[in-house]
């Protein structure tokens, strides 16, 4: 949902149904041409590097107001921030400023938002991991700071779209992952920090109609989040191709590989990522050699074609997932998860798709902000 695909116009009607709408706190500037030509043509070094980071900063909080606007003070939104972009401090800092509901963390273990967030009692923190382990690890390391999570999501690897919590590939069918195991020990640590009744838990990953709900809560959720179901509504921020892509994808349709960040990622078979796929042996030879950035912007940390890290993907995020974003079939990148969509190969509203996932199109929408959120 990264790189402008979830921003002010999907999460403010998200939020305008009663539901939790997050924003991917990704290169928001692509929504707003002045950003973009303000930043045309400036080259690589700090200097291009500052005044990109800077606008991408400016946009975040023009669509953190513009999701406000939108939702006339109904539901809640939030920012998700990855852990692992390299100005992962400002995101959640400006994001905090321009009046946040909640900042979401994944993509690495949040350790030091506590900290971020010390001057914002009332912004809900909310990390993002895949098994009980990772929740021990993290409760453990805010309670010094005297603050813990308000919620928690797990997210499924096998079953989530994007960059995956799993240590590699072969690690996503792990039976930790399982919601009928995790949840139930995610419940047992927070009971045992004190916190089960205060800490609701968010399940991600493959929830796709209203028993999907039924069943994750039966096991101890709190709530369900989603991506790859309102990246093909009508009001996502994206290119309408891009939800085509999406929403006509296969199972078959959909590979899981080594991201750019070095964890597990699964997207939709565009020719892109298949020629990509082709190539990797030969690019993966050489990859040792680290190659000069063009972007200059704020970015991953680490970067496997930047920092010649073998065994990583050697190719470009940004520049892939900007393409797909404009719905660029044959260079985008497609980020999905698995399961079949709940209106098939229909684009659909945001209000049809939540009354469709609380059960069924004549149930009106629940006004409680904790039943849903989307994810970005």
């Amino acid at each position: 949902m990264g790189v402008g695909v979830s921003a002010h116009r999907l999460a403010g009607s998200v939020a305008a149904e009663g539901a939790v709408g997050t924003l991917s706190s990704v290169d928001l500037r692509r929504h707003h041409p002045d950003l973009m030509e303000r930043t045309r043509g400036l080259g690589v070094g700090p200097a291009a590097k500052a005044a990109i980071d800077a606008a991408n900063l400016e946009a975040l909080e023009r669509e953190v107001h513009a999701a406000r606007r939108l939702s006339q003070g109904r539901g809640l939104l939030a920012m998700n921030v990855m852990r692992a972009v390299s100005d992962y401090v400002a995101y959640v800092k400006r994001s905090l400023q321009a009046g946040i509901d909640a900042i979401v963390v994944g993509a690495g273990l949040p350790l030091d938002l506590p900290d971020l967030a010390s001057d914002h009692p009332t912004t809900a923190l909310v990390p993002i991991l895949s098994d009980a382990r990772g929740v021990q690890l993290v409760l453990r390391k805010w309670e010094r700071k005297k603050r813990m999570p308000d919620a928690v999501v797990l997210e499924h690897p096998r079953l989530a779209g994007g960059h995956l919590g799993a240590a590699r590939v072969e690690d996503l069918n792990d039976p930790r992952f399982e919601f009928e195991r995790v949840i139930p020990e995610t419940l047992a640590v927070l009971r045992a920090a004190g916190i089960e009744k205060h800490t609701p838990i968010i399940a991600a990953g493959g929830i796709r109609s209203f028993d999907d709900v039924k069943r994750v809560v039966a096991l101890g959720a709190s709530a369900v989040q989603l991506g790859t179901p309102f990246a093909v509504t009508t009001e996502c921020d994206a290119h309408p191709e891009f939800k085509r892509v999406l929403a006509e994808a296969r199972e078959e349709d959909k590979i899981e590989f080594v991201s750019v960040a070095g964890l597990p990622a699964r997207a939709v078979a565009t020719p892109w990522l298949k020629a990509y796929l082709r190539a990797e042996p030969r690019l993966q030879a050489v990859a040792q050699v680290k190659q000069r950035c063009t972007k200059a912007f704020d970015c991953l940390a680490q970067c496997g074609l930047r920092d010649g890290k073998v065994g990583w993907g050697q190719f470009c995020i940004d520049q892939q997932l900007a393409a797909a974003l404009k719905g660029d079939v044959k260079r985008g990148l497609f980020f999905t998860g698995r399961g079949a969509l709940p209106f098939g190969a229909q684009i659909r509203s945001v209000r049809e798709l939540l009354m469709r996932l609380l059960g069924g199109d004549a149930v009106a929408v629940a006004p409680e902000p904790q039943l849903l959120c989307h994810a970005p």
